[in-house]
């Protein structure tokens, strides 16, 4: 049974698709590559031991997922292609809103043509904007968002669901992640973006690394323990598990529903430097930087749905996490 990912050379897609595989599944990516290797392709492949069909393309083309359609029996999608950095959605809102949502277009646009309705969606906490409290439920308001990245994830929610409207053929779950961190335990594939990185875990990397004198903490003034703003990080492997439980919740049902991946529990930004640097004998200098537009003072998940509903919980902790972060590095200069 093919599996479609878009987005597949990316962080969480790469380790989803080495999840689909272990699970029994085929699996077919597309990504432009706009953050991510090629050569994440060989280590999925090496990781498993079973071949990938690769298209370097962009989502937002049709002809390009046509092919596709033609070319493969597609059972489900899962679509994690789309612009991630909060700080840079506020810069370039226009980008943000014109990638995310005419890539999600084209894709269903062509899923429909092809008769497959059944997609598992990455979303985001962010979709909750500044929640009243914590833990966050599923059935929690949604919005008001606080940037342009969570409202193009709202956008999409919407806009799957009055797809679903139109047609009740189609069955949908959209995961509302939380902090994905951590690598694959064979270090060979994790979170390396292209560029400077917006994401707190490979910016501790980077520093430990000596790449970046110090890491920029925005904001020691929130209403936490610390002061720092606090989230839900969960192990990139959990959460690309998860996803395996919600294509087999798809691809048995009808309808569209939403389940947050995360552990439930709540980390400081210096909860998670402070863990590193204990558990990997390395110093992560940091300095406080007044705090980063768009961001909110905390945020973590109740679980209990995706429990009951797709039987998946996270298993690994924080600890676990900042190990196979820095193995990842690690693994890269050999």
């Amino acid at each position: 049974m093919k599996i479609l990912v878009t987005g597949g050379t990316g962080f969480i897609g790469s380790h989803t698709c080495v999840e689909l595989l272990d699970a029994g599944f085929e699996v077919v990516i597309i990504d432009n590559l706009y953050n991510s290797k090629a050569d994440v392709v060989d280590k999925i492949e090496s990781i498993t031991g079973k071949k990938v069909s690769f298209y370097k393309s962009d989502c937002c083309d049709e002809d390009a997922l046509d092919k596709i359609f033609n070319e493969h029996q597609i059972a489900a999608v899962i679509h994690f292609a789309g612009y991630k950095a909060v700080g840079e959605s506020v810069a370039k809102p226009i980008m943000y809103y014109q990638n995310n949502l005419m890539s999600t277009l084209a894709l269903c646009k062509v899923m429909a043509k092809h008769n497959c309705k059944r997609l598992v969606f990455s979303s985001s906490a962010t979709v909750y904007g500044n929640p009243a409290s914590v833990p966050i439920h599923e059935d929690f308001p949604l919005g008001p968002t606080t940037n342009p990245y969570g409202t193009t994830k709202l956008m999409i929610e919407n806009i799957l669901r009055d797809i679903l409207i139109s047609d009740d053929h189609w069955s949908i779950a959209l995961l509302r992640y939380f902090n994905p961190i951590g690598a694959h335990k064979s270090g060979l594939i994790g979170e390396s973006p292209n560029d400077i990185p917006n994401n707190l875990m490979p910016y501790i990397v980077k520093v430990a690394n000596k790449e970046l004198p110090y890491l920029h903490v925005f904001g020691n003034d929130y209403d936490t323990p610390d002061g720092t703003g606090v989230r839900d990080y969960i192990h990139v492997v959990d959460l690309a598990k998860g996803h395996v439980n919600a294509v087999e919740k798809v691809l048995n049902s009808t309808g569209i529903d939403a389940y947050n991946l995360g552990t439930g529990n709540g980390y400081s930004v210096l909860d998670v430097v402070k863990t590193f640097a204990r558990v990997n004998n390395i110093e992560v200098p940091y300095q406080i930087d007044p705090r980063r537009p768009g961001d909110i003072a905390q945020c973590y998940a109740s679980t209990d749905k995706a429990y009951k509903i797709l039987d998946w919980k996270a298993e690994k902790g924080l600890e676990e996490m900042c190990k196979d972060s820095w193995h990842f590095l690690q693994m890269t200069k050999k």
